[in-house]
């Protein structure tokens, strides 16, 4: 990157982070302010590169007096003498940002040249020292099994109670491969200082999001509300998301910063930006885009994830601009899961005219699966489900916190629907059998489905779900 490309970026942030100051009023502050910038670095999330065999990336925050981004990596040896074995690899010039928690500098370093199912430890230079030593493990270069973790909105609460379910998820899936989530990370509204916000979100899944790959799309709240030159109402990319994760450069023209696709294993992830396609344009562009994605995949099972659902769990109306532009593709090219958020509530739908026509024909044993539309919110928000829930889905929830685990076969999906207390809630195979694909069942004991009665939540206790 040229010196007055990484100039103008710096200065762009600056004037970006204090406008922000200036425009926006004093927000509360997490109890005790733990999250100021000090000399040791914080915030380390790794984040897979286009090819995970052989390429990862390490993001992290230091304070400003650190002014070089840089790694040591080594092959994760038995020995505690990793310094040994250790190679120092420099990132790009570290971006500024000026918050409540102080000057910061976000480091990223990319990493291009790793073996193939191999296990690295690395730490991360701040001012005043080293990080721990952290460890992670390269994709394989070919199909292999693995299992992932999916999350919907956290986004709430983050450390008080969202917490509770990322932990939960990451404690009882032995080894996971990945951690995807499906948007707003995070608020970004007038509950909590953004940076504060951020800081919560870190701490929730401590170190794990610094050794599992993070694999993220962006929600509409990881985008601010501003005027244009026109005054109407436009939305602008947070700072801190281009900061916080270094993504594939490999996205949609016009949603560079906030799509991409990620081939781990098998499975290929391709991954979209809804507020992007909905409020900035890009609709079509990242349509295209898509469809280009599909057209050139090998990969034994194709995986969308995007924050807007298509098929609406709480909200009165589906998202009928996506929908209309994106479903053809998606059924087009037989793509297997579709990993949303948004809503607040927990939905699986298998058909889109309704669970009783998903069931009369896997009965019948005709007809193909296509995609398989799942919702689900790991946070304290809630929003109450709407009336196609009666009909349309095949299992939901209401006043919910629930996670996902994925298990990745050559010819088998196997998707679990956990509560934030462990229980089990839902669950699916996607099978292939000669030539075709297949929902099955499994003959597993769930609980009855959970929803508000009137004021009553599920828990016996006032709802908590609100009208959308």
């Amino acid at each position: 990157m040229h010196h007055r490309t990484l100039l103008a970026g710096l200065i762009a942030a600056a004037l970006f982070s204090h406008s922000l100051a200036a425009a926006t009023p004093e927000l509360p502050r997490t109890p005790g302010q733990p999250y100021r910038v000090s000399g040791l670095a914080d915030r380390i999330v790794l984040t897979p590169g286009a090819d995970p065999a052989r390429q990862m990336a390490i993001s992290y925050r230091t304070d400003a007096r650190q002014t070089l981004s840089e790694i040591q990596l080594a092959p994760a040896l038995d020995s505690p003498l990793l310094a040994e074995r250790a190679r120092t690899i420099s990132g790009e010039t570290p971006r500024a940002l000026h918050s409540e928690n102080g000057d910061a500098r976000y480091h990223q370093v990319r990493l291009d040249d790793l073996q193939p199912g191999q296990a690295y430890v690395y730490r991360v230079k701040g001012h005043d020292g080293w990080s721990e030593w952290l460890q992670f493990r390269t994709a394989r270069a070919g199909f292999a099994p693995f299992r992932f973790i999916y999350l919907g909105d956290v986004q709430n609460d983050i450390l008080a109670l969202a917490s509770r379910t990322v932990r939960q998820a990451l404690h009882s899936t032995a080894s996971p491969a990945l951690v995807v989530h499906a948007g707003d990370l995070v608020s970004q509204r007038d509950d909590l200082a953004h940076d504060d916000e951020w800081g919560e979100w870190n701490q929730a899944g401590g170190f794990h999001y610094a050794q599992v790959p993070q694999l993220p799309a962006v929600g509409n709240h990881e985008y601010l509300d501003q005027l244009d030159s026109q005054g109407r109402e436009s939305r602008v990319l947070g700072p801190h998301w281009p900061l916080q994760f270094a993504l594939p450069r490999n996205g949609a023209e016009g949603a560079a910063e906030t799509s991409y696709r990620v081939d781990y294993q098998g499975v290929r992830f391709i991954v979209l930006d809804g507020t992007s396609a909905l409020d900035l344009g890009t609709l079509e562009r990242q349509g295209r885009w898509l469809e280009t994605q599909l057209e050139g995949s090998q990969a034994h099972w194709n995986i969308v994830v995007v924050h807007q659902p298509l098929f609406t769990c709480a909200r009165p109306g589906d998202s009928e601009p996506l929908k209309q532009a994106w479903q053809p593709i998606l059924e087009r090219h037989d793509v297997d899961l579709v990993l949303q958020g948004h809503d607040h509530c927990y939905s699986r739908l298998s058909h889109p005219d309704g669970h009783a026509r998903a069931s009369q024909e896997r009965q019948a044993g005709a007809a193909q699966q296509g995609p398989v539309y799942l919702v689900s919110v790991a946070g304290s928000k809630m929003y109450g489900v709407n009336d196609r829930t009666a009909g349309q889905p095949d299992r939901n929830a209401e006043d919910t916190q629930l996670y996902q685990t994925v298990e990745v076969g050559a010819e088998r999906l196997e998707v679990r629907s956990y509560t934030a207390s462990g229980r089990l809630y839902d669950a699916f195979d996607l099978v292939r059998e000669g030539g075709r694909k297949y929902l099955h069942q499994p003959a597993l004991e769930l609980p009855p489905l959970r929803a508000c009665e009137g004021t009553q939540g599920p828990d016996g206790l006032p709802c908590s779900a609100r009208p959308k």
